[in-house]
């Protein structure tokens, strides 16, 4: 699938020099990428990217971004009969122990999903948020490949040069 549209992604402030790197991601890892795989978790919504950034305790400061995205080709994770041409389902990469996973087997199932998204091409996946207090409707955007030209096209919404 292609998404067109807006990405909203909330960043650790030390972070906020830096909205288009996945250097975090890819130097520890996260559901969706194992270490060493860069990735911008991003949200088409403010809330999900919010719950997203803090899952652990309470809310910390962050500084939320937008990003104008035309990225192609996406997966779409809430299709079934897709998932399933993976070998995984919905349960599979919701579960809440892909950490101690990723640990124990070097990497998780939602891990290596991931790894074989990105062998067959795809610049990222739509899945739902398994955040603290999301809900059904709350869904991410995790990508694995962007830049500043289609068809992976993301470029941050910084009109007024808040961030340099």
């Amino acid at each position: 699938m292609r998404y067109a549209g807006l990405l909203y992604r909330a960043l650790h402030p030390r972070g906020h020099r830096e909205p288009l790197a996945g250097e975090g991601a890819r130097l520890h890892g996260g559901r969706f990428n194992p270490t060493g795989l860069p990735a911008l978790y991003t949200a088409l919504s403010v809330a999900a990217a919010i719950r997203e950034a803090n899952q652990v305790g309470t809310l910390q400061p962050t500084t939320v971004v937008a990003y104008e995205a035309d990225i192609e080709p996406i997966f779409d994770a809430s299709d079934e009969t897709a998932l399933a041409r993976y070998g995984t389902t919905r349960e599979a990469i919701a579960a809440d122990d892909w950490r101690l996973r990723m640990r124990e087997e070097g990497r998780s199932p939602s891990q290596r999903l991931a790894e074989r998204l990105v062998s067959d091409g795809f610049a990222g996946m739509k899945v739902r948020s398994f955040a603290r207090g999301a809900g059904a409707a709350d869904s991410i955007m995790v990508l694995w490949a962007w830049g500043p030209h289609p068809p992976m096209r993301l470029t941050l919404v910084d009109d007024e040069g808040r961030l340099a």
